[in-house]
Formats: structure tokens, C-alpha cells, sequence
């Protein structure tokens, strides 16, 4: 399913949609930060995904990382609940949706950087090179609050 991003755009279509997800901001021990670059839309971006019925926002966070990355992680703290009316995403089935992510902090704990359907690249970034990469604001928006320290952000 393709996606188009919106993000302080004033010719983005209108929310049909509010769908809670959970990132997973997972710090190894150099002090990297794992990326995933997302196959919809070409940028580099922190684990997550919807939340399934059944399971806590951390559970999803979790799940998804592991998923789209590889890399099993384990939460270790709260970066912050994002909420932003002017960031949609407009699917090509008619869903259009506004951002609602929870955001967490983790560590790895096993596995790979692997690439799947979702993700066309993994791997460890330092936060000198972040500038490096396509990222999107709204995920710049979270690593950086993370790198400041100007956490939990409950936007």
C-alpha cells in the first residue's frame, strides 16, 4: 500500500483516521541509534507501527523493531507521546491519517541488522551522521528531543 507524507502542508487532505503506533528509539552501546530505511517511502526512520489489539504500546513497540529491523529490544524508558495534527499520512486505499505515536527508549538485547519487506536498509547510526540521511522531520522531531535530553515530550 503507498503512502504519501504530509508535514506542515497546507494541501494535505483531511484526517479520516487516528491510529495509535509506537516507535522504538534502541541506543546500543557505542551510543548509536538504529535506523530503518522504509521501502514506501525511500527515508530513514525508527522502528514502529500500529498497535494490535491485545497488546500494550510498549508490547507493540517492541514487536515492531524487531520486525522491521531484526534487532530484538527491551524498552528502558519514555522519550514521548507525538500527536501532531499537521503531520498525515494519506494511504492509497482512502485512509488518511493523523500522526499519533508513542515513542519509547530501548536497548538492544539480541539479533542482526536484517533487511525484509518494510525495510530496504538497517543499520546503526551515529548521531554526528544522522545529517547524512533522509530523515523526516517528524522522526528528527524524536531523536532529537532524545539527544538533548528534553524528554518525555507530551506533544
Amino acid at each position: 500500500m503507498g503512502r504519501t507524507e504530509y508535514y506542515y502542508d497546507n494541501t494535505a487532505p483531511k484526517a479520516n483516521s487516528l491510529v495509535p503506533a509506537s516507535n522504538l528509539l534502541v541506543v546500543n552501546e557505542a551510543g548509536e541509534i538504529l535506523l530503518q530505511r522504509r521501502r514506501d517511502t525511500g527515508q530513514w526512520a525508527l522502528p514502529g507501527g500500529a498497535q494490535d489489539i491485545g497488546e500494550t504500546a510498549a508490547q507493540c513497540a517492541v514487536r515492531e523493531c524487531e520486525e522491521e529491523t531484526g534487532i530484538i529490544a527491551e524498552v528502558t524508558g519514555f522519550l514521548g507521546v507525538y500527536s501532531n495534527p499537521s503531520h498525515i499520512v494519506a494511504y492509497t486505499d482512502g485512509e488518511v491519517r493523523q500522526q499519533f505515536e508513542v515513542a519509547y527508549i530501548g536497548r538492544p538485547i539480541g539479533g542482526e541488522p536484517t533487511i525484509n519487506d518494510e525495510a530496504d536498509g538497517v543499520r546503526w547510526v551515529s548521531p554526528e551522521n544522522l545529517t547524512d540521511l533522509d530523515i523526516h522531520p517528524s522522526m528528527h522531531e524524536q531523536i532529537g528531543h532524545y539527544l538533548a535530553g528534553t524528554y518525555p515530550y507530551l506533544g
